[in-house]
């Protein structure tokens, strides 16, 4: 597995920093934090960063896996956000 899918694509890293700033800008705007969407910036490319110097390790099946579950928990938290603003919608229709 390499870390870039081709010439024009980003690397692994950059593609896992961007998730890392983008979760952290959301919950900002969430609690309309600049002091959070600042953190989050940081931590985001800090993450970028790790990635980057730990990217040959993609390679190992161990860290794919565990990058599958990290992948899972996050789809997971994404789908159990949503049912709880659409449980919330409809109790608020009730």
């Amino acid at each position: 597995m390499s870390t870039e899918h081709d010439s024009g694509s980003k690397t692994t890293a950059e593609n896992f920093g961007d998730m890392v700033k983008a979760f952290g800008e959301a919950i900002s705007e969430i609690f309309n934090d600049p002091q959070l969407k600042e953190k989050a910036k940081e931590f985001g490319e800090s993450a970028a960063e790790s990635a980057r110097t730990l990217a040959g390790r993609f390679k190992d099946d161990e860290v794919r896996h565990k990058f599958e579950d990290v992948g899972k928990a996050a789809e997971d938290f994404g789908k159990s956000v949503a049912d709880h603003f659409k449980d919330s919608s409809q109790k608020k229709d009730e």
